[in-house]
């Protein structure tokens, strides 16, 4: 902890308006706050520390986390699944609460007096928390950018508001960002760097307990109970009509949560599938996804893991019809597509069904046209092969190299 009389001088500063010095101290190693709020969110600041750590040995660590990031050092004042909601709806439920963790982790900070703040992912936790900061004279960054590329590009100002670097995961983000002023920095995907380029197919199967041979459908409708609710009944119905046009299909359904698990199952009774083709799976997305020859899956995250495990893909995804609307008709959303690898790739090379066209007979006979291609699977591999390559960029290691940079910068 800092010295009584520092802090008073910093809270009396504060507290007239002014934006005290928080300048990197010789005469002592750096304070690093972070702040991540769910599993992903923990996984990268554990990268991050680990690699901070080691550029700057006796840092201090401290703020919000989960079990990885207190593995690798982090004083952890909150745990993260105090900020894991989602949905209007519970956020709404859980503001009162979540005001109350920010009052006391803005105290704690300000008593702490870190070198620099980075809020991981969680924008609408963190970039508020992050300009409070800024303002108050303590170095911000941003890892993870929300997907100005999508919609909202006007938000990248905003973002520069409050963090003084953003550490972007894809390529196509920081240009946003120069058009605005603000400092972004590529970094690339951790999990580009973490999954092999050439996916082993036959263990995968084999860690699931199914024979090498034999065609293999990964149905993932989505990691939230929402999605689940809206996609769950559609990709079931989708993938009976594809178990009906491909003989001895084997259907592998992941469930992110427990709850998750409970929805699918309920789903699953009413299904149109043949007896015995059905397996659900407490987790283990990744390997239903690596042991798949075709994934049906909502639009997200699991698109990218998908790609990065070489394997051709339907994506559906529906939002509020209402929503969408509203969306479209103000301008807000700025791209024809929404897949991650479409996006990367500057192309359409997963077939995208959005909305009204989100259908189980259009969904099925996306999915049947794969099985019934092997060519255009081939054709499609080394395409995923560059852009892994090009996500692959050493992430923890780049990140923390841009963050030391920015430690090390004069005021």
């Amino acid at each position: 902890m800092a010295g009584g009389s520092d802090d008073t001088m910093m809270r009396h500063a504060a507290a007239a308006g002014e934006a005290p010095s928080l300048a990197l101290a010789d005469a002592r190693p750096p304070r690093i706050a972070l702040c991540a709020g769910e599993a992903s969110g923990d996984l990268l600041g554990a990268g991050l520390v680990a690699e901070l750590a080691a550029r700057f040995p006796g840092a201090e660590f401290a703020g919000v986390g989960g079990t990885r990031m207190r593995e690798a050092g982090v004083e952890t004042w909150h745990d993260a699944s105090e900020l894991a909601v989602m949905g209007l709806s519970e956020v709404l439920r859980h503001l009162p609460r979540l005001l109350g963790l920010r009052r006391r982790l803005r105290r704690r900070l300000l008593d702490w007096r870190p070198d620099v703040f980075i809020g991981i992912d969680a924008p609408d936790f963190n970039l508020g928390l992050e300009r409070w900061l800024k303002r108050r004279g303590v170095r911000t960054v941003h890892y993870v950018s929300p997907s100005v590329w999508a919609w909202r590009q006007g938000r990248a100002a905003k973002i520069g508001r409050s963090a003084d670097l953003v550490l972007c995961l894809f390529p196509m983000e920081p240009p946003i960002y120069a058009r605005h002023g603000v400092d972004a920095r590529f970094v690339g995907h951790p999990m580009a760097d973490a999954m092999p380029l050439n996916p082993d197919r036959r263990r995968a199967r084999a860690e699931l307990g199914l024979d090498d041979e034999g065609p293999v459908l990964a149905v993932l409708p989505g990691s939230r109970l929402g999605e689940i609710e809206r996609l769950g009944a559609v990709f079931l119905d989708a993938a009976g009509r594809v178990a009906r046009a491909v003989p001895g299909l084997r259907i592998l359904v992941p469930a992110a949560t427990p709850a998750c698990e409970q929805a699918i199952r309920e789903l699953l009774a009413a299904a149109p599938l043949p007896p015995g083709s059905v397996r659900l799976l407490e987790g283990r997305a990744r390997e239903a996804i690596t042991a798949a020859d075709v994934v049906l899956l909502a639009s997200g995250t699991a698109t990218l893991e998908t790609m990065l495990a070489k394997r051709p893909m339907v994506v559906g995804y529906r939002i509020a019809p209402t929503t969408y609307r509203i969306v479209r008709s103000l301008g807000l959303l700025k791209v024809d597509r929404y897949a991650l690898p479409n996006v990367l790739a500057g192309q359409t090379i997963a077939p995208e069904l959005m909305q009204e066209d989100c259908t189980p007979e259009r969904l099925a006979g996306a999915v049947v046209q794969w099985f019934s291609d092997p060519a255009a699977t081939a054709a499609l591999e080394p395409v995923y092969r560059d852009l892994h390559i090009a996500l692959r960029r050493n992430a923890s290691a780049t990140a923390a190299e841009a963050v030391a940079g920015l430690l090390e910068a004069p005021r």
